[in-house]
């Protein structure tokens, strides 16, 4: 959606309110909100929406429920700030302002016949989880399927259910590990990048989609570039200070691109020149 688009629509301006159906705490600061909307709701994976907390203000957080379900919108939300510390708060038949969906999104339909890779760190496997609904929905569709998930600590894991359920299936592996373990921790300890060395894909024949911390996707992108993938077969997800989601505040401007309007998805050779200059 361009500027001019922008200003002339008012649906994309005007925050529209949204019940909260369910709540799931997911950590000790992270919780999953599945909001009912009035008529079906239909987003590509991996793109944003604008929650409004009344009162307060907006935040920008990706959708992180199952792209084929358009009777649910689902964000899973950190409290960290003043509107998502609001939001933490509220409960079940309480309404949210909703503005969206927003940005690109992962590159799906391009990807079919690769290996998939998806690496996320901490909260970053909320705006992957529509991608990985989306895969294993068509699974036929794909090469190996490889999840690599890294978290502070055993209780910052995230969707533990469903990476139990997706662990199960014999056509997807996946690898958890975490910073900083515990005494009942059986498994991996250490950064995610790690992981890619270990991790059974072809980087001919491979996509990888990226989500979490910048400095995460630093050393991830590294390490994929030492097992032979090329910048154009990784893509990764940025939310840089998205305030009003259509490219009218230049908050989010990274280099000469605006997240909200040109990403928050990105192939990373369209933004590799200025993606490790620090001071952008």
């Amino acid at each position: 959606m361009n500027i001019a688009s922008a200003i002339a629509s008012t649906d994309c301006l005007v925050p529209q309110p949204l019940r909260i159906a369910r709540i799931r705490r997911e950590s000790a600061d992270v919780s999953t909100f599945e909001l009912a909307p009035a008529s079906a709701f239909v987003f590509a994976a991996g793109q944003f929406n604008m929650l409004y907390a009344f009162g307060l203000g907006e935040v920008a957080i990706s959708i992180s429920g199952d792209p084929d379900r358009a009777d649910r919108v689902t964000h899973t939300v950190r409290a960290v700030g003043a509107v998502s510390t609001a939001l933490a708060r509220l409960r079940r038949d309480m309404v949210i302002g909703v503005r969206g969906p927003f940005g690109s999104s992962w590159p799906l339909a391009e990807s079919e016949g690769s290996d998939i890779v998806i690496v996320a760190g901490g909260l970053g496997l909320a705006p992957l989880r529509p991608a990985i609904y989306a895969v294993l929905a068509r699974r036929k569709r794909y090469g190996r399927i490889v999840l690599l998930y890294g978290a502070r600590g055993p209780s910052d894991i995230l969707f533990r259910r469903e990476l139990e359920t997706w662990r199960r299936r014999l056509d997807v592996d996946i690898a958890v590990t975490v910073d900083h373990a515990t005494a009942d921790w059986r498994g991996n300890v250490g950064v995610v990048p790690a992981l890619i060395g270990r991790a059974a894909f072809d980087p001919d024949h491979s996509v990888a989609m990226l989500c979490g911390p910048e400095i995460m996707m630093r050393f991830t992108i590294d390490a994929l570039a030492e097992r032979g993938m090329t910048a154009e077969r990784i893509w990764l997800s940025m939310e840089r200070n998205m305030k009003c989601a259509v490219g009218l505040c230049g908050h989010c401007q990274f280099g000469p691109a605006f997240v909200c309007r040109d990403g928050p998805v990105f192939r990373f050779d369209r933004i590799a020149s200025w993606f490790k200059v620090r001071e952008i």
